[in-house]
């Protein structure tokens, strides 16, 4: 059996899939699909070797992949799975019977463009498109956070106050295969930090129950209400275990990532991998005297209302790697409820921008510093 320990260099993918390693799962169901396939060779690698001893499931649709995953959830197994794009809109309906069954189910999304017309790139079309599924969403942005993030995920998922599944988000490509630097955590401490899983509506044949069955209007309502105030309940309870993540690995995120926005007159606010261009444009733009800075949004739901009500600028640029045809795209259409709900009224600039893997780069993030707050959606 392998021993990795220390400082490796590798993909989003591969980092992604030592954290599942380190999280020991019991069940790992997926079916391939591209750009997360490695996650899933790369687990497969770990089974063979045998630094993973978790059961292995390739079925032949995402659509049966999560079925198999709540399956498997309901009889108190870890469970972990991966997909991307139209693999993610082919499991739709088992999304929602995942986060209502209070599955802590944790998946990894390489975002890709959905088609038509057919892309391999990236954007977050497919994300975005579930994001009322109940599904707790986290956007990473370097390698090192996508590992990060996968433990943390667990441990959020299987939280008593939450019970909820936690999507896991990199970008396809730009983070599922691009190589960084990043620090692995020794086993002994992810074992530590995530514990036992202990699912408490699992299946027990000593004590049957019923999941699923009809409900009266009153009863749905109740339960509706309270599986949205367990999700809502993720917000604190990352909060929480990142502090205690630091104390083993020395890194925390946030909900929100800010830049350089204490004095900010201009703040971009994006997802991803991209934001790590807006800071890079924070920086030029402040050399030219202009005061700019960048919020990175990392956990969209449950949205972080209170931190983007918050903000202070003149005016707020909401770069959006998804658009909502009809409306203002998702990311813009969050922010603009939190400013509301907090009485804050900038002039706020709508971009959809970095479509099907179109790169976004400082420069556009420069040109979009000088776009006017209108009712329509800027596209760049």
């Amino acid at each position: 059996m392998k021993k990795y320990e220390g400082h490796l260099y590798i993909t989003g993918n591969q980092a992604v899939a030592h954290g599942v390693r380190q999280c020991k799962p019991d069940v790992i169901a997926a079916y391939p699909i591209t750009p997360q396939t490695t996650i899933i060779e790369t687990l497969a690698d770990f089974v063979a070797e045998g630094s993973l001893n978790a059961k292995m499931s390739l079925l032949e649709s995402e659509h049966s992949a999560m079925a198999a995953c709540i399956g498997a959830s309901w009889t108190g197994a870890r469970v972990f799975t991966a997909t991307s794009s139209q693999g993610l809109l082919y499991m739709c309906e088992m999304l929602h019977w995942a986060a209502r069954g209070r599955f802590p189910i944790v998946m990894a999304v390489a975002n890709r463009g959905i088609a038509p017309s057919w892309t391999i790139k990236n954007d977050h079309c497919d994300a975005m498109s579930q994001r009322e599924t109940g599904w707790i969403q986290i956007y990473a942005s370097t390698v090192q956070e996508a590992y990060d993030s996968v433990i943390q995920a667990f441990k959020v998922a299987e939280d008593k106050r939450v019970l909820a599944p936690v999507m896991v988000n990199l970008d396809g490509f730009t983070l599922s295969h691009i190589m960084q630097p990043m620090e692995l955590i020794p086993d002994e401490f992810v074992e530590e930090f995530v514990g036992e899983v202990n699912i408490p509506h699992r299946l027990d044949f000593e004590n049957p129950f019923v999941l699923g069955s009809n409900m009266e209007p009153d009863d749905y309502m109740k339960e509706k209400k309270s599986f949205s105030e367990g999700v809502s309940r993720a917000k604190i309870v990352l909060e929480e275990i990142e502090k205690e993540f630091e104390k083993i690995s020395g890194r925390r995120y946030g909900s929100v990532e800010k830049y350089r926005t204490d004095d900010a007159e201009v703040v971009f606010i994006s997802a991803g991998t991209i934001a790590k261009e807006a800071e890079i444009a924070v920086d030029r733009l402040r050399e030219r005297g202009v005061r700019a800075g960048s919020l990175r949004i990392r956990l969209l739901r449950p949205f972080p209302k209170k931190e983007i009500g918050e903000v202070e600028a003149e005016k707020i640029i909401v770069a959006n790697r998804a658009f909502s045809p009809g409306s203002d795209a998702q990311l813009t259409q969050d922010v603009k409820a939190a400013l509301f709900d907090a009485g804050n009224t900038p002039e706020l600039v709508s971009v959809v921008c970095g479509l099907g893997g179109k790169e976004v780069t400082a420069e556009d993030f420069m040109k979009m510093s000088k776009l006017k707050g209108k009712e329509e959606v800027w596209w760049i």
